[in-house]
């Protein structure tokens, strides 16, 4: 399975975030940070902030803060969250028709046991398990290890 980019960042900004847990963080460090789109974090931001898993406060003062512990937030859980399409092949469509082998397939199973087993791994993870080395992941953020 390939995860969307509006997944992988969503995953980078918590990570971001996390590993700066007593400050407020804003989309622009994130931005800097991964050297990405401040544009398209903005709507991860929102994504997020819908979740309940960031506050978001706009201004001078404001930014991006986590609302629950890390070990909270679980890593299959905002894969299921953030992605809208788990199909693993297009078996449906072919020029406008079901696929001639549909009735019989057993792909789809094998396919489906293949992204629920993904999910299940997933599951076992939460972010605090991604940035158990903080020490490691602040110098490669431009976060300084005073803070990390």
């Amino acid at each position: 399975m390939r995860m969307t980019l509006h997944t992988d960042y969503a995953l980078r900004m918590l990570i971001y975030i996390a590993t700066r847990p007593d400050r407020t963080c804003t989309v622009m460090d994130v931005a800097e940070a991964y050297e990405l789109s401040r544009n398209h974090l903005i709507k991860v931001a929102q994504t997020l902030r819908d979740l309940g898993l960031l506050e978001t406060t706009r201004g001078r003062t404001g930014g991006l803060r986590l609302l629950r512990p890390p070990g909270e937030i679980g890593i299959g859980a905002l894969v299921r969250a953030t992605e809208e399409e788990f199909s693993l092949a297009e078996c449906m469509q072919t020029c406008g028709r079901p696929c001639a082998i549909s009735p019989a397939c057993r792909l789809k199973g094998l396919l489906h046991e293949a992204l629920s087993a993904f999910l299940v791994v997933l599951d076992k993870y939460t972010l605090a398990d991604l940035v158990r080395n903080k020490s490691a992941l602040g110098p490669l953020l431009g976060i300084d290890a005073a803070i990390a």
